[in-house]
């Protein structure tokens, strides 16, 4: 597919969730210059233009996006030898579509607007389904003419776009939504253990709890991992306890008490030291499981 206003567009970052969000610009035509971490997946290896550093894609790039896992990369993404700041002109635009910590992006941004550069920041919801189906949620922050400027590119990767607020706001905005997602992978792992333990069927405890008030995309979809067994990530526990860290570290700072954040956390902690921090963050109910002794289905 081609376009007349296709740009020219980087991207680094080509995970589970950056290699879906990235393939949807280079389908609406755009030109792609990109860098990754680990190996350059199709069809970037063939359809992009693959860039040895950041800095190259910043300098070919009018607008550069950012998906990657932590602050630190973010930081080293932009900063590190080869960085992004390295390649950036006046007038680019960079958008960072990761989930860090909302200070750490407003001092960031700090930096690249001194540089006579946009800035937004842009972290996603919706997981790698949310990603390949172009319909993330993604909670913004930054100048209003920087957000109208990559809206349209963000549209080809998700439908519910808000501009949040000023630089930051975005980030905060992503900690509440995975205070949220927590507790409702928490409450979803109680529920469906209690039913098991009590002797119920779990997947038909599902589906009537599916019909009534109790009823959430968490236990539509996660609800549906626990009883089949299926954790292959598409968002991890490891990213999870990182943002749920970022929340509690928040909290301190604001002087704000989030106790069943807290909670979440600790069973986050807890399927990490079981071994279950690459799977995906429904696992949370391996921690539930274990200290009832009991599974929602199969074996533990």
């Amino acid at each position: 597919m081609t376009q007349t206003n296709a740009q020219k567009i980087g991207f680094i970052g080509l995970g589970i969730m950056g290699a879906p969000m990235a393939g949807h610009l280079l389908e609406a035509g755009h030109t792609l210059y990109v860098n990754t971490r680990g190996e350059m997946p199709e069809p970037f290896a063939s359809r992009a233009t693959v860039c040895a550093s950041a800095t190259e894609v910043a300098r070919q790039s009018d607008i550069v996006f950012i998906m990657v896992p932590d602050t630190p990369d973010v930081e080293t993404v932009l900063f590190g030898d080869g960085g992004v700041a390295a390649g950036l002109s006046r007038g680019k635009l960079v958008v960072d579509c990761s989930s860090i910590d909302p200070i750490a992006t407003k001092a960031f941004a700090r930096r690249i607007i001194d540089l006579g550069c946009g800035w937004v920041d842009a972290p996603v919801s919706g997981g790698e389904v949310g990603a390949k189906a172009a319909s993330l949620t993604i909670m913004c922050g930054g100048d209003e003419g920087d957000f109208g400027r990559a809206r349209p590119l963000l549209e080809k990767m998700g439908k519910n776009i808000t501009l949040v607020g000023g630089v930051g706001d975005g980030q905060v905005c992503k900690v509440a939504n995975q205070i949220i997602v927590a507790l409702n992978i928490a409450a979803v792992g109680e529920a469906l253990v209690f039913a098991s333990k009590a002797g119920a069927d779990p997947a038909k405890v599902r589906q009537a709890l599916m019909g009534g008030f109790a009823s959430s995309r968490i236990l539509e979809v996660h609800g549906e991992r626990m009883i089949k067994r299926t954790f292959a990530p598409g968002f991890r526990i490891a990213l999870h306890q990182k943002d749920l860290n970022l929340a509690l570290q928040g909290a301190r700072a604001l002087g704000v008490a989030l106790p069943q954040t807290a909670s979440a956390a600790q069973l986050m902690n807890a399927c990490a030291a079981l071994g279950h921090g690459q799977e995906d963050h429904s696992a949370l109910v391996r921690a539930l499981e274990a200290m009832a002794q009991h599974p929602v289905a199969g074996e533990l």
